[in-house]
């Protein structure tokens, strides 16, 4: 059983939402689903690190989810910050299981078990001190990235970190995010959100300790990667 991961999914399938009129984003679900049914099978678990839809709730984000659940493999997905449609935990699970979708987990305030290993995550945020709340949100992120890490801990299972919000780029750092990651001995972190032309400011490797990996699906050429190997090779 493969573990795969890829960020910034996108879709509006059932709103008008158009990412094609960015560069390099043409017939993306198209090149998605067969990039995703080509490599990914049904035994496999794909990590999608937050912006899955353009969906404003629930409801609008159904024929996103079907999607996605018609896709090989077993889905674990966390919040990004476009993920408008999200409202809770415990709601989300609720809707998905009223529409008989079984194969999506959402990954918030918990962990989850692959191999010896814990998928643990949250959003994060941005830390360019824009906004007076930002402080608030980040200390939040960072207590609901321990609880998922902590929790994987108390299992016996070294923490594997999914992020949306990169926790470096460029010179940019945000410290909380990485005192969770060092005061656990993190030493995988996978995070998206970043497009276009900041992939060339993004952080791809050793950091602090850190294998850092961006995994936004432009950056990946929307093929979901493949990071068995890495889990495995992190805990050497």
């Amino acid at each position: 059983m493969s573990l795969f991961v890829i960020a910034d999914l996108h879709l509006s399938l059932a709103s008008d939402k158009p990412m094609d009129i960015f560069g390099g984003w043409n017939n993306y679900v198209e090149r998605l689903e067969r990039n995703w049914q080509n490599v990914v099978r049904p035994e496999d678990t794909v990590v999608i690190p937050g912006d899955i839809s353009w969906a404003m709730d629930l409801e609008e984000a159904l024929e996103d989810f079907k999607f996605i659940s018609k896709l090989n493999g077993n889905k674990i997905i966390l919040k990004g910050n476009h993920d408008y449609w999200w409202s809770t935990k415990t709601k989300a699970d609720r809707f998905l299981a009223e529409n008989g979708i079984k194969n999506i987990s959402f990954l918030h305030n918990n962990h989850y078990r692959y191999e010896e290993f814990g998928i643990c995550g949250t959003r994060g945020w941005i830390n360019d001190g824009s906004e007076p709340a930002d402080a608030k949100v980040i200390a939040r992120e960072a207590g609901r990235l321990s609880l998922s890490i902590q929790g994987a801990i108390d299992e016996g299972l070294i923490p594997v970190v999914f992020l949306h919000y990169p926790p470096v780029y460029a010179e940019v750092e945000n410290p909380d995010i990485l005192e969770v990651l060092k005061r656990y001995d993190v030493k995988l972190c996978f995070y998206g959100h970043l497009h276009g032309r900041s992939h060339g400011l993004a952080i791809n490797g050793d950091k602090y300790g850190i294998n850092f990996r961006l995994i936004s699906s432009d950056y990946l050429q929307f093929m979901p990667l493949n990071v068995t190997e890495i889990v495995h090779n992190s805990k050497k």
